[in-house]
């Protein structure tokens, strides 16, 4: 897990460097008005809603910007845009696998970005099926530290409704679960009293790249530009590199 782990380091820190820009405020409520449109506006009947809300606030996103995406995706305000969900595989330098996920009302817009992402820093699209099978879904948690919480207590609230693993990325802890269990381990935890920034599926490499400075710098820079296009959500990576090559690499 140690590759998945450095990379799931660089994404939160990236995460709350792109809250400060603002940049991110208009993926979480795109997030929130799909999540509405699927499971209805009821925060307590509708989980996957729950966390987006959840994701949204914890990123500062103002509370009426986030009860306006709600109203929008469940039909009860006028403006929602009609969303669909896109998988794009491609190659990065070097032949790292990368998952791009898109939320988008245009679909040639979309293809289009993270083509033109692609090629312009090295990499290139990729047929379907062809690099996906290197990934596995997983409930993800990231819970922060600054409350003193522990690795042990983190355990100890979460192995019985299905926690599988937990990592120590050192600013937060990830906990990782099989999908179907996600909502049942994020219980657990507001059970314990333990606060968490986010809850949400991810994609999981099952297999890393080990890249150099000079390689982590190439793929910082194809991220960078995928997560550029409004129409992309998630961009998932199978690289992998020590702290030292990733802190070169962001210099």
């Amino acid at each position: 897990m140690s590759g998945h782990s450095k990379w799931a380091t660089t994404k939160h820190k990236k995460a709350v460097i792109d809250a400060r820009r603002g940049k991110l405020f208009a993926k979480l409520i795109k997030n929130i008005e799909v999540a509405a449109r699927t499971g209805g506006a009821d925060l307590g009947g509708n989980p996957t809603l729950f966390d987006a809300v959840q994701k949204a606030k914890k990123s500062s996103v103002p509370n009426e910007n986030i009860d306006r995406a709600v109203k929008r995706g469940a039909g009860l305000e006028a403006g929602a845009a009609d969303y669909e969900t896109i998988m794009y595989e491609g190659y990065g330098p070097g032949g790292v696998a990368i998952l791009i996920e898109c939320l988008t009302d245009n679909r040639n817009r979309a293809a289009s970005d993270v083509r033109v992402a692609l090629t312009r820093n090295g990499g290139s699209l990729a047929d379907p099926g062809s690099v996906s099978y290197l990934f596995s879904r997983k409930g993800q948690i990231i819970v922060s530290k600054e409350d003193g919480v522990t690795e042990d207590a983190l355990l100890e609230a979460t192995i019985e409704a299905g926690a599988e693993d937990i990592t120590d990325l050192g600013e937060v802890f990830e906990v990782l679960s099989e999908p179907q269990d996600l909502v049942a381990v994020r219980t657990a935890l507001q059970a314990a009293g333990i606060d968490y920034d986010s809850a949400e599926a991810s994609l999981v490499p099952s297999v890393q790249i080990e890249v150099d400075v000079e390689g982590a710098r190439k793929m910082l820079r194809v991220i960078d530009a995928l997560e550029d296009s409004d129409d992309v959500q998630n961009v998932y990576a199978n690289f992998d590199a020590s702290d030292e090559v990733l802190a070169a690499a962001e210099e």
